[in-house]
């Protein structure tokens, strides 16, 4: 590091936790976020000026009036930009010594194998039950540790993946891919603002956790928040072997 990212840093580098080498390994990490919206705002924010050194930002939305709201790294003024450029100028206003790639488009799988076998960590930031079950399944596939967050009306969800540990499960083991689920979203069920704030802000902690090596990654958990009361619950997940993305294929 030099005089400037000490500096930048020193905060994180003062942690026992992280301190120097911790923070080498974030300064060396590639972040995968899918989604530009509620969730992959605020952790974009927050990896970026924690100083991830390349993140790689997919959506193929733009910016509307409906998604000031609650998406904090849009503005006014950028309303009708791609969601993605929107989101690298709001994290090089802080911290312009990252490197930051856009892929305005639609994830689909060939996208996926392309982008997560480069990646040190993905973040699911979507809120589409299919994308989420293709996002899964290329990171079992590539073995890439995986952050999904999710956020509807007053309630959040995070769950934690890694398919390098044979015992975890993945998304597929709790919420099987060809189960009947009826898709909900904000624009007709309505989200509170501070919501997506704080499961994008969770997201990224738990990123750097696993990037830098400290601290226990929420992993065989499901954590849910109830903002009405302030309470969390979280109930414990299994590697289920029959899962048709993650068990043991005979």
């Amino acid at each position: 590091m030099n005089d400037d990212q000490l500096l930048r840093y020193s905060r994180h580098i003062l942690l026992d936790e992280i301190g120097i080498e911790g923070q080498e390994r974030i300064l060396a990490a590639h972040v995968l976020i899918i989604g530009a919206g509620g969730l992959g705002a605020p952790a974009a924010l927050y990896l970026g000026s924690a100083g991830i050194g390349r993140i790689t930002l997919v959506d193929d939305d733009a910016v509307d009036m409906t998604n000031l709201q609650r998406q904090i790294a849009h503005t006014t003024d950028r309303v009708g930009q791609p969601k993605v450029e929107s989101i690298r100028t709001a994290v090089h206003a802080i911290n312009p010594g990252i490197r930051i790639d856009c892929r305005q488009q639609r994830a689909d799988d060939a996208l996926l194998d392309e982008l997560v076998p480069q990646a040190s960590l993905v973040l699911d930031c979507t809120d589409n039950y299919r994308t989420r079950h293709m996002i899964n399944a290329a990171c079992v596939r590539h073995k890439v540790p995986l952050v999904a967050g999710a956020a509807i009306r007053l309630d959040g969800q995070l769950m934690v993946m890694d398919p390098r540990d044979e015992n975890c499960a993945c998304y597929a083991c709790v919420f099987p891919p060809d189960a009947q689920f009826e898709e909900v979203q904000c624009s007709t069920m309505g989200v509170f603002a501070p919501v997506v704030g704080v499961m994008g802000t969770l997201q990224a902690a738990e990123a750097l956790k696993l990037i830098a090596g400290f601290g226990t990654p929420a992993t065989n958990r499901l954590t849910m928040f109830d903002s009405r009361s302030l309470d969390w619950s979280s109930m414990q997940t299994t590697r289920v072997p029959e899962c048709p993305v993650c068990g043991n294929k005979a």
